[in-house]
């Protein structure tokens, strides 16, 4: 009786979720255009796409930073995310060699704000944005929500992010950083540009996801495991760390959407 009382409230979620009907909106500028100015770089690469239920009120939103080593890679909706029930923002950015740290961060903490300003014209809820992406795109995650000068720029408390969830996001100073600085991938650094610089009790709530520590990039599960360690030193009191056993860094994201999806349902109902 009671497995099938599971598989019917799955059943009428799942047709629920259907009956839901989305619209994509594409490129929209995050600075807006007389903020870009002249800049054409800046103005095909700082721009957005939009997915989101339509008619459905106070829904979640999750701003979705593409990986790439913050060197190649396009804005992007994760087909694992569609169709769940919230909006995605996939968000472009500016790439080096082309431009040089802190850009990039700057550019994510724009469409941040972006989303804080105008997900509610859209019928989403501020209250409900939530920031992931996948390697350089869960370095940019972290850095724009512990670093909290990014989104101050714009008005905006960072802390008011409902959840961080980067998947296999660099912790340390990011290697294409040191990169540009003539510094080696396999010589770590701490410093303002290293998400673990910004350790702090008072984040927003952060589920960490990495694939297995002996198939990861690097040290990519060990960084993670020790920002784990420093936010439960500083006082943090709602920072997890999952580690995918059996996946690298590239296919790690396949197992990590499930808990994605799941931790923003479990989430939608603590935050009013």
């Amino acid at each position: 009786m009671k497995r099938t009382l599971i598989l019917l409230l799955i059943f009428y979620a799942s047709f629920s979720f259907a009956q839901t009907s989305y619209v994509t909106e594409k490129n929209i500028s995050y600075y807006g255009g007389i903020a870009a100015g002249k800049d054409e770089y800046l103005k095909s690469q700082c721009v957005l796409d939009i997915y989101y239920p339509k008619n459905v009120k106070k829904f979640a939103t999750i701003v979705w930073f593409h990986g790439g080593g913050l060197t190649n890679g396009a804005k992007e909706i994760p087909q694992a995310l569609v169709d769940k029930g919230f909006a995605v923002i996939g968000v472009g950015y500016r790439l080096s060699p082309k431009t040089k740290a802190p850009a990039y961060i700057e550019d994510a903490a724009a469409a941040v704000a972006w989303a804080f300003k105008h997900i509610g014209q859209y019928g989403g809820s501020e209250k409900q944005i939530y920031l992931s992406g996948h390697s350089a795109g869960g370095y940019l995650a972290m850095m724009v929500t512990l670093d909290k000068r990014y989104l101050a720029k714009y008005g905006i408390d960072a802390d008011k992010v409902a959840e961080l969830i980067p998947f296999s996001g660099q912790c340390i100073t990011h290697f294409t950083v040191r990169k540009e600085r003539g510094i080696k991938d396999t010589q770590p650094v701490i410093d303002e540009l290293a998400p673990l610089y910004w350790v702090r009790s008072d984040a927003p709530p952060m589920l960490l996801i990495t694939g297995d520590a002996e198939l990861e990039l690097l040290g990519r599960y060990e960084e993670n495991a020790y920002m784990l360690r420093m936010m439960k030193l500083a006082g943090h009191k709602s920072s997890r760390l999952f580690q995918l056993q059996g996946f690298d860094h590239g296919n790690m994201p396949i197992p990590a959407f499930p808990l994605l999806i799941k931790e923003i349902t479990v989430r939608q109902k603590q935050i009013q």
